[in-house]
């Protein structure tokens, strides 16, 4: 059974940190890329960023040079640090395979909150 679980959100001051996290099961975690998605109040699901299995990572504009993705192909486990928040950043925040494969059912995702 897939189960991908994300934690690690909350509400935060613009400026502040979070890091989130994705624990999978059930699936060969080390031969898949990943990718964090987030979801904004009536905005469609948007890629934030992905890594490969070796650690390779992209970003979308809109975050690069504040997030940064990472895994742990042992603890089967991506990580999302997120630094330096805006408002626009609000959105739920869920993880999965990287675009242009197969995804795998999706979690509850985690809330992020930034605001004053």
């Amino acid at each position: 059974q897939v189960q991908l679980v994300e934690s690690g959100g909350g509400l935060v001051q613009p400026g502040g940190s979070l890091r989130l996290s994705c624990a999978t099961s059930g699936i060969a975690f080390g031969r898949y890329s990943m990718g964090w998605y987030r979801q904004a109040p009536g905005k469609q699901r948007e890629v934030a960023a992905t890594i490969t299995s070796y650690g390779g990572a992209n970003y979308a504009d809109s975050v690069k040079g504040r997030f940064t993705i990472s895994r742990d192909n042992t603890g089967n486990t991506v990580y999302l640090q997120m630094n330096s928040l805006k408002p626009e950043d609000t959105a739920v925040y869920y993880c999965n395979a990287q675009p242009g494969g197969p995804f795998f059912p999706w979690g509850q995702g985690t809330q992020v909150t930034v605001s004053s």
